[in-house]
C-alpha cells in the first residue's frame, strides 16, 4: 500500500540531513521521488515522537515563547518504553517496584525483586495510525546470583517496515528493510538492606539504509553506552499488619559514544543520554488492597540546539554537565525540558491489575502529551500486561500516536521463598 507524505512538515528537511542520509525533498529534485510507499514515513517516526506536528522548528536565540526548540538525538526508540506495565502509567519506571523489565527503567531494582529470575516479552504497533508494519519488540529478562546481587540482559528490536527504493526514473529497483537493535547486560548489587547500585553496558545499532543515495555511501550506526542507577526503597509495617513502601530511584542512561551513518560526516550525532529521577509510594490498604502513586522527572543530558551550530562540537562528557545550563533561553527554558510522568497502579490479591496515567512534555520541546490506561493478569508464574494511549492536548487533526498499544507477557522463572515481596509486583 502506497503511502503519501506531506513534504511540507515542518523541520523535516533538516531531519533528515540530521540522519546524514543525504536525501534532498524539494518541490523540483528528482530526488524527491527517490524513494516512495513509506520512506519518509518511515524515517520520520522519531519526527513525529519527538517534535510536535503543530509548531514550527525554529532555533530560538533567547526567549523561546512561541518558537520550539526541540532537542534532536540519533536512535531515539532507545527512549520508546518497552513495557506495557509502565506504558500504562504514563511511562513511568525509574522507582516502580523491581520486574523483568527494570534492565531498561533502572537495573539497580534488580537486588530487591521477590522472584530469583523473571522473562519479559513485549510487542508495540508503533504508530499504528499511519502505517502497519512498524514495530518494537523487547525481550527482558533477570538472574538473582544470591541475596545481595542480580544481573540482567535485554534486547531490543525496532523495525521499521518495508521501503521500495526507485531509481530516479521511478523504476522499482529494490526493498529495503531498516532496523534497530540494542543489546544490554548488566550488574546491580545491594549495599544496604535498603540501598542499591547497578551499573550496565549496552550495544546499539542503527540500519536505516544501504548504498550509495545522492552521492553519499550509507552504512550502519553503530555506538556503546553504559548506564548507572542507584535505588532505595524502605517498608514502614503498620500495627494492623499492613505494609507502606516507599521507592526513590535514580538513572543516568545511554551514556555513551556518537553515531554516524556515513564516512564522511563532518558531525556524528548524539545518542538520547538521559537523566530519570522517580519515586514511587505504596498503600497498603488491606490484605488484598494495595494502590501505588508514581512520579518520574526526566531530562535529556545532550546540547540544546543554538543557532550558530556550535553544540555539535562537543563531546559526550562535555554535553552532559552543560546540558543543565546551554539553552539559549536561560534557565526558563531549561525547565521547559523538563519532561514529567505520573502513574497509578491498584492491585487486587497480587492477582488484577488496574493502571491509569499521564504524560506530559513542554509544547515548545516537543509537545508530547498523553493520557494512558491498562490492565495487569497474574497468575502463579505467569502475567499479561496490557496498556493503551490516548494523546491530549489541542492542535494535531491526527495524532501518529493515538491508540498506541503495548502487549507484556512476564515468567518467573524461579521464586525467592524467603521474600517477603514486599518491593516487588508484576
Amino acid at each position: 500500500m502506497q503511502k503519501n507524505i506531506n513534504f511540507s512538515i515542518p523541520g523535516l528537511p533538516h531531519f533528515l540531513d540530521y540522519y546524514k542520509l543525504g536525501i534532498i525533498f524539494t518541490p523540483r529534485s528528482k530526488y524527491r521521488n527517490y524513494m516512495i510507499r513509506k520512506v519518509t514515513l518511515s524515517l520520520v517516526f522519531v519526527y513525529c515522537t519527538v517534535i510536535s506536528l503543530k509548531t514550527s522548528a525554529q532555533i530560538g536565540t533567547g526567549d523561546i515563547d512561541g518558537r520550539t526548540n526541540t532537542i534532536n538525538t540519533a536512535v531515539p526508540f532507545l527512549r520508546i518504553s518497552p513495557d506495557a506495565r509502565s506504558g500504562a502509567m504514563g511511562d513511568v519506571g525509574v522507582a516502580l517496584s523491581p520486574d523483568a523489565n527494570s534492565n531498561y527503567w533502572n537495573l539497580s531494582k534488580l537486588p530487591f525483586a521477590t522472584a530469583n529470575s523473571s522473562v519479559s516479552v513485549t510487542y508495540t504497533p508503533w504508530l499504528k495510525e499511519l502505517v502497519n508494519d512498524v514495530f518494537l519488540a523487547n525481550l527482558s529478562g533477570y538472574y538473582k546470583l544470591n541475596d545481595l546481587e542480580a544481573v540482567g540482559a535485554s534486547l531490543r528490536y525496532f523495525s521499521l517496515g518495508t521501503i521500495n527504493f526507485t531509481d530516479i526514473t521511478g523504476t522499482p529497483t529494490y526493498d529495503y528493510r531498516p532496523r534497530e537493535l540494542a543489546f544490554d547486560a548488566g550488574y546491580a548489587r545491594k549495599l544496604s538492606d535498603n540501598f542499591s547500585v547497578g551499573v550496565a553496558l549496552r550495544y546499539i545499532y542503527s540500519n536505516l539504509a544501504n548504498g550509495d543515495i545522492n552521492g553519499r555511501v550509507i552504512r550502519p550506526g553503530k555506538a556503546f553506552a553504559g548506564d548507572v542507577s542507584l535505588f532505595y526503597t524502605k517498608d514502614y509495617e503498620k500495627d494492623d499488619g499492613r505494609v507502606n513502601t516507599w521507592n526513590v530511584g535514580l538513572a543516568i542512561t545511554n551514556v555513551g559514544t556518537k553515531i554516524s551513518y556515513t564516512q564522511s560526516a563532518q558531525y556524528k550525532d548524539f545518542i538520547p543520554t538521559n537523566l530519570g529521577l522517580g519515586t514511587a509510594y505504596t498503600l497498603g490498604l488491606d490484605e488484598y488492597n494495595k494502590v501505588t502513586f508514581a512520579l518520574d522527572i526526566n531530562k535529556l543530558l545532550v546540547p540544546t540546539p543554538d543557532s550558530s551550530g556550535a553544540y555539535r562540537d562537543k563531546g559526550v562528557v562535555e554535553s552532559i554537565f552543560t546540558s543543565f545550563g546551554d539553552a539559549p533561553g536561560g534557565f526558563s527554558e531549561e525547565l521547559k525540558e523538563l519532561m514529567f510522568s505520573l502513574g497509578a497502579e491498584y492491585w487486587y490479591n497480587n492477582m488484577f491489575a488496574v493502571r491509569a496515567g499521564y504524560y506530559n512534555e513542554n509544547k515548545y520541546k516537543g509537545n508530547r502529551k498523553y493520557f494512558t490506561a491498562g490492565i495487569g493478569i497474574k497468575y502463579d508464574v505467569f502475567g499479561l500486561n496490557f496498556s493503551y494511549l490516548v494523546p491530549s492536548g489541542t492542535g494535531i487533526q491526527r495524532n501518529p500516536l493515538s491508540n498506541t498499544l503495548r502487549f507484556t507477557l512476564t515468567f518467573d522463572l524461579t521464586r525467592n521463598e524467603g521474600d517477603s515481596g514486599s518491593a516487588s509486583n508484576w
